[in-house]
């Protein structure tokens, strides 16, 4: 589908709006979008620890769900397990389940989601704020297949796939003594790095249709067309929140539409306090090679720093976050530009 001329004075919705064949809910046709389907679907027909990364509201969690429905576990469970939602007291508990007796209010035996996810997969979403003590189990699952709930000194074998997902930079946590080295590698077996909407621009048209034609469902309401300065005005903004705060922004324009073209008030889009980082466009829009060739420079500069005032996303002028995830995706390896002491 081609990208939506916003000269015209407005632009008529399709009554389809295209997802990629075999990834539910995910739309969009961009390059970058594309690399990350490619590699979804080739990680998704083995068995290998896969490691989202990117950005919050980049849709990791579809993601993951299209390589458990693109697998040989599809007819099996996806159980999804949110280590920041957790109190990190009932982490344990809730992850491997617990024996009757085994701490304080344990009056009964517990399937922990482990379990549950038993010939199927575990999506382990927020990995970065799985606490310290808790890593070494977490480190023997991957190991091993095997552990034990709390309580117990039975050890239980478990065949599950784990996907794991974070939006934080896991290799500064290393650096900052609060995650572990060992359980890095064993889950970064094969990384894949969601992009932010801002370096997709050209699914955002598609995405506000799919939007639109979601919600005016919903509400029985009819919108047949959306004016092409709101496009525009969809299109160059940056997205701070990614797909999560472009559908909130969707949503609430269909609640108060009445008739004529959709619209999107401007203060809508004000971004707030995340406006400043997210506006400032990205470096980003050449080839791959001088990409590589601007972030390698910037890393030799900084010695490898990439947060901080004088790291090297403070001198590309984007995010730490943003360039975490280009070198990700380039493969590039930071360390390699630290000066020996």
């Amino acid at each position: 589908m081609a990208f939506p001329d916003c000269r015209t004075t407005e632009i008529y919705l399709e009554e389809e709006t295209p997802a990629q064949a075999g990834f539910t809910r995910i739309v969009g046709h961009s390059p970058a979008l594309r690399e990350v389907l490619q590699l979804a679907e080739k990680v998704a027909a083995c068995d290998s620890t896969v490691l989202l990364s990117g950005e919050t509201g980049t849709g990791k969690e579809l993601i993951a769900r299209s390589i458990h429905n693109l697998s040989r576990r599809k007819d099996r469970r996806f159980v999804k397990f949110n280590c920041a939602a957790i109190p990190s007291g009932l982490l344990e508990s809730e992850l491997f389940g617990h024996e009757r007796g085994a701490f304080t209010g344990a009056i009964d035996k517990k399937t922990g989601r482990l379990e549950i996810a038993d010939q199927g997969s575990l999506f382990l979403d927020e990995i970065g704020d799985i606490p310290l003590e808790l890593q070494p189990k977490l480190l023997r699952l991957l190991q091993e297949r095997e552990f034990e709930r709390l309580g117990s000194t039975r050890t239980r074998k478990v065949d599950v796939r784990v996907v794991a997902a974070t939006n934080r930079a896991l290799e500064e946590m290393i650096v900052n003594k609060q995650f572990r080295l060992d359980l890095y590698y064993r889950l970064n077996v094969f990384p894949i790095s969601i992009p932010p909407l801002r370096e997709r621009v050209e699914d955002i048209p598609l995405l506000v249709w799919h939007f639109v034609q979601q919600f005016a469902q919903r509400m029985n309401k009819i919108i047949d067309a959306i004016s092409s300065e709101t496009m525009e005005a969809l299109t160059r903004y940056p997205w701070p929140g990614n797909i999560r705060e472009l559908e909130n922004v969707i949503e609430r324009s269909v609640v108060v539409y009445e008739k004529g073209n959709l619209s999107v008030k401007k203060s809508w889009l004000a971004g707030g306090s995340f406006q400043a980082e997210a506006a400032t466009p990205s470096p980003f829009r050449r080839s791959a090679g001088e990409d590589r060739e601007m972030i390698g420079a910037a890393l030799a500069e900084t010695r490898g720093r990439v947060s901080g005032p004088s790291g090297a996303a403070a001198k590309l002028g984007i995010p730490p976050s943003t360039l975490e995830s280009k070198i990700r995706s380039m493969n590039i390896n930071k360390h390699s530009f630290k000066t020996p002491s």
